[in-house]
């Protein structure tokens, strides 16, 4: 079930999270997901809108959307990957705002394909300094998706 989430104890999604991150980004030094990990709690999951996907009170995935706009994070847990978690997330930020935008790493090939596969195109690229790696930077407009 999506839920939307209230600002409530980070620690379930922060676990999330970099269990996740670090399972799709082996291209990055675990360790840099670990320092960046207050910055998540403090800064970007207060600042955003987010929705969790759980079960029995356990969150198996979760999207945060920043400034109405800005896809910051879609995350599963790794066990859960291919079971429509993330669709059914990425679907219920589509169905609430009209124009989405997210940066998304260049080798994380499984992510692109799926953010392509709803309807998402690549806009831009852009070099993330931090990591030392390339991202693309891809749109969806509500009036644009082809129908599923």
């Amino acid at each position: 079930m999506i839920r939307k989430w209230q600002n409530e104890n980070t620690a379930p999604l922060l676990s999330l999270w970099l269990e996740s991150t670090t399972e799709a980004h082996p291209f990055i030094e675990p360790g840099y997901w670990k320092e960046n990990e207050a910055m998540v709690r403090d800064v970007y999951l207060p600042s955003a809108e987010t929705w969790v996907w759980e079960q029995d009170g356990e969150p198996y995935g979760f999207i945060s959307v920043m400034q109405s706009q800005f896809v910051g994070a879609l995350f599963v847990a790794p066990s859960c990957i291919g079971k429509g978690i993330g669709r059914a997330l990425l679907n219920h930020v589509q169905q609430r705002f009209p124009h989405l935008t997210l940066e998304v790493y260049q080798k994380n090939v499984r992510a692109v394909n799926f953010y392509h596969a709803h309807g998402f195109r690549i806009e831009d690229s852009a070099w993330q300094d931090d990591t030392q790696h390339p991202t693309w930077i891809m749109s969806w407009q509500a009036d644009q998706t082809p129908l599923r």
